[in-house]
This record gives C-alpha cells, sequence and structure tokens, in this order.
C-alpha cells in the first residue's frame, strides 16, 4: 500500500534516502581524504578555505593550528563521520571539482530520478536539506548516471545555511526561506532524529527504509516508512480543487 500525501513541496535527504551511504563512505571520503593537504597548503588564501580553517581552529580551540594539525582534525572527523561545517565545506569543494573533472558520478537508486521526474512534472517544488555543503549538493545532482538533475531542484540546504538536521528550529527556517506553510512540506529521510525534529517544526515526514543502509536496523520510529520512492504518492496541493 503506498503513502498518499497532497503537498506544495517535498524536502530530500541524500545519504541513505536518494543515495547509497556506502558510495559515499567508499569512493567519496577516500577522494577527500587524499586531497585535504594540497587544498589546506595551496589555496588557504581562497574565502571558503580560509573561512572553513578559521572555523576548524575555532571548533577544536587551537586558534593556531597549522595545515597538519587541521589536516588530522579533519581526517578523525571523518573517522568518527562527524557532520561539522567546515569539514563538508572542504569536501564540498574537492567533490565539486572531482565532479566537474569527470572524476566522480555521483550515485542514485533506480526508484529516484523517475520519481523526482514525476512529481516535478506534477508541479512539486523539490528541495534537498544534506549535511554535506551546498556546493557537494549541486555538484551530486548535476553529476548524476543520467544527467544534469539540477533543474529539477528548486533550493538546496546544508548545516551552514539552514542549520544542524536534528534541531526544529533547522525546518522552522527552511519554510520561511521556501515560503511553503509547514503543513504542505513533506521531509524524506532514513535518519529518525531528522524525521522528529522536521515533525516538530510542524512538517510531514516519512522514514525511507533500505537494506544494507546504517539506520535500516534501527528504523524510522513512530513515522511513517517507504522502502522506496515508488512507495510514495504525492500530488501537489496547488492541483487540488
Amino acid at each position: 500500500m503506498s503513502l498518499r500525501y497532497t503537498v506544495d513541496a517535498v524536502v530530500l535527504d541524500i545519504e541513505g534516502t536518494t543515495s547509497a551511504t556506502g558510495f559515499v563512505v567508499d569512493v567519496l571520503y577516500p577522494y577527500s581524504r587524499s586531497r585535504f593537504a594540497d587544498l589546506l597548503t595551496q589555496r588557504a588564501e581562497d574565502p571558503a578555505v580560509s573561512r572553513a580553517i578559521a572555523q576548524v581552529r575555532e571548533l577544536t580551540d587551537t586558534p593556531d593550528a597549522d595545515a597538519v594539525q587541521i589536516e588530522k582534525t579533519l581526517n578523525t572527523w571523518l573517522d568518527e563521520d562527524r557532520k561539522a561545517t567546515p569539514l563538508k565545506t572542504l569536501q564540498g569543494i574537492i567533490w565539486s571539482e572531482g565532479f566537474a573533472r569527470g572524476d566522480l558520478v555521483s550515485h542514485f537508486y533506480d526508484d529516484v530520478v523517475p520519481a523526482l521526474r514525476a512529481w516535478h512534472s506534477a508541479g512539486l517544488r523539490l528541495y534537498v536539506y544534506s549535511s554535506g555543503s551546498v556546493a557537494a549538493q549541486r555538484a551530486w545532482f548535476t553529476s548524476s548516471p543520467e544527467g544534469d538533475l539540477l533543474p529539477l531542484v528548486s533550493g538546496l540546504y546544508d548545516t551552514e545555511n539552514a542549520g544542524p538536521k536534528q534541531e526544529p528550529e533547522s525546518y522552522r527556517r527552511i519554510a520561511a526561506a521556501t515560503g511553503v506553510e509547514p503543513s504542505r512540506l513533506l521531509f524524506l529521510s532514513d535518519r529518525p532524529g531528522e524525521l522528529d525534529a522536521a515533525v516538530a517544526a510542524g512538517w510531514h515526514a516519512v522514514g525511507v527504509r533500505r537494506p544494507g543502509e546504517p539506520y535500516f536496523e534501527q528504523g524510522v520510529g513512530d513515522h511513517a516508512q517507504a522502502g522506496a520512492f515508488d512507495e510514495i504518492s504525492i500530488t501537489s496541493s496547488r492541483s487540488t480543487t
């Protein structure tokens, strides 16, 4: 039985929801790890890199940390799968360039792209809210195996422009930015804490449970759940009478 919703917009998590966490961990993480040193030493004056370096120093209370120390911190956070904003910023820069060079092609589950195209065609607005940086999200959707999917997406949100993913205020901020009433927003994610935060902000939420994903065994708490996007039927409230 499919889940049915009438909303104006769908907000998508990436890892474990649209795409395999394993791809991110096994392909993208090593790619960024091998390039942190060059980025920190050769492009430390770039505004985005400089800001991220300052954020690492602030978060670790090490105002004099050099490139070697910062790289060590980034790799530690990577090992811990920390959702630290400066880590995601620097990964986003590296991944964006990797996608642009053709070194990387993003991953989407087979059921995702057809659903996104159908929802977009039906008049739904699609947004992304991921712990990965906006730059990484843009590169991810631009460099899919099925071509550039970015035209399907109306906006991108991360922990820097929206806030932490397990805090209701972040979802209120996104609702305000999109101009969509919270009750007309549907969030899809595999993480129970994120689903809880979205519902606390007045959104609808569906837990996406895919076998082999890290949160599959944990489940999605009291939230509605789907194993794939084709189990979710969504119509635009703007098309109803």
